[in-house]
């Protein structure tokens, strides 16, 4: 098969994890390739001005996908190390690598070997663990690897809002692939089921995130021994309100 056919990089294994299958399919940058740098690179202007990171400062982009986030911040004259599970993400990643930029495979749920000046979980790569202990436990792994002045910024959804405003069915037409998205509340749950059809085959996906709000996190965090410093409700850093924020930004440490 070509090389630019998603096909070509689909691993034939059936495992349910989202991990192992939508996260590392060469369908998931399809569907999400119309996400905004500009948007994405002004977050990283606002955070990095607002911590105050000294010039060479070393930062951990934690769940770093494709390392879209980690190439600008190097771009900024940061030393980052981006780490993801995805090992499709991570080989397309490292073709950017360079003495300041690195990038490889790791679990979240455990601490990194290196200390480092700041730790970005950035764009919702939280919440995701069947296990509810796994979240905890990926709070515990960032406290212990920042280094003793290192902050820690976690960018989630603001739940209230997106239940708010949740659109239930979409069509989404992307590279000539036609997403169909639903998304529903389950239990402790926010769905998206994505269906389409490719190459003569019928795909189905599931993204499945924990509703966490602000006073879950608090909860969490003051059992992992973390001090919550900040609530922010955009890139831009505007406050938060619970309802109308569209992110649930923490700064930690």
């Amino acid at each position: 098969m070509s090389k630019n056919n998603p096909l070509s990089t689909l691993k034939g294994s059936q495992e349910k994890s989202m991990f192992s299958s939508w996260f590392d399919s060469p369908f998931y940058p399809i569907l999400y390739k119309d996400r905004n740098d500009e948007d994405a690179q002004l977050f990283m202007d606002n955070l990095t001005h607002y911590l105050n990171l000294p010039e060479d400062a070393k930062i951990l982009d934690l769940a770093c996908g494709r390392g879209r986030h980690s190439i600008y911040l190097n771009q900024l004259g940061f030393n980052v190390t981006g780490v993801d599970l995805s090992e499709n993400s991570i080989n397309e990643a490292t073709v950017a690598e360079n003495e300041t930029l690195k990038f490889k495979i790791h679990d979240m749920r455990l601490p990194m070997v290196e200390k480092y000046d700041a730790i970005f979980n950035l764009f919702t790569s939280f919440g995701y663990f069947d296990n509810e202990e796994d979240h905890l436990k990926t709070l515990i792994s960032i406290k212990e690897s920042l280094s003793e002045y290192g902050f820690a910024v976690l960018d989630y959804l603001n739940t209230e809002h997106v239940l708010e405003n949740l659109v239930a069915e979409e069509m989404k037409t992307v590279d000539d692939i036609t997403f169909q998205l639903k998304r529903y509340q389950e239990g402790n749950h926010i769905i998206k089921d994505i269906t389409f059809e490719y190459d003569g085959h019928s795909y189905q996906f599931q993204e499945k995130v924990r509703a966490f709000k602000l006073s879950d996190f608090e909860l969490m965090m003051e059992n992992a021994g973390i001090y919550l410093l900040d609530v922010f409700g955009d890139y831009k850093l505007k406050k938060y309100h619970t309802k109308q924020s569209e992110r649930l930004i923490l700064i930690f440490k």
